[in-house]
């Protein structure tokens, strides 16, 4: 475990290394969850466009469960796990570039957890419909996920589970959506 915690530090040295003062607004920005509201409105009219208005409310009930689990599942990991954020490892302090801080802890990302939790609930559900979508949101997340990484606040392996989490989370969770909706279809 030892030998995986260091590379995941070396990982980390490197891609946060790769930075520059020029760069931190916008790493700034893509981390920031206000900034992507316009995106989220981009993303309730192409459900809205697919499904009945019912539907939506369903959907956006299960958004809101999910997220909430994500998140939520995330803080357990942090307090349970305990492992330092790099901005806050007194070794790692002196070698790296601190943009921003949070917490104490950081195992694992909410803010990937998060993302790849709307990345592949919208994929599954919007599948077919918006060919391009899911590699949009891929990236989207993706580019959310490393600016973590690139603001010294989460190490890559905090990032990959937070991806993981909220891509199985999305699934289950579009999964459920789409059996209730299915459901709600056949008694209308």
């Amino acid at each position: 475990m030892e030998e995986i915690i260091q590379a995941d530090r070396q990982a980390f040295l490197f891609l946060n290394g790769l930075g520059s003062e020029a760069f931190d607004p916008f790493w700034i920005l893509m981390s920031g969850k206000w900034f992507w509201i316009p995106l989220y409105v981009i993303f309730l009219y192409l459900l809205i466009k697919k499904f009945k208005p019912k539907s939506i409310i369903f959907i956006l009930i299960f958004i809101a469960l999910g997220i909430t689990v994500s998140d939520q599942l995330a803080g357990v990991f942090k307090y349970g796990v305990a492992r330092l954020r790099p901005c806050h490892d007194p070794v790692l302090e002196p070698l790296m570039r601190i943009v921003n801080c949070g917490g104490s802890f950081g195992f694992y990302s909410s803010h990937a957890s998060n993302t790849f939790f709307i990345a592949s609930f919208l994929s599954f559900l919007l599948k077919g419909k918006y060919r391009w979508l899911p590699y949009f949101l891929f990236i989207w997340a993706a580019v959310v996920a490393y600016s973590r990484i690139y603001l010294g606040v989460h190490f890559p392996l905090d990032v990959l589970m937070g991806a993981a989490m909220g891509f199985l989370l999305g699934g289950l969770f579009s999964n459920l959506t789409l059996k209730v909706i299915n459901k709600q279809n056949k008694t209308s």
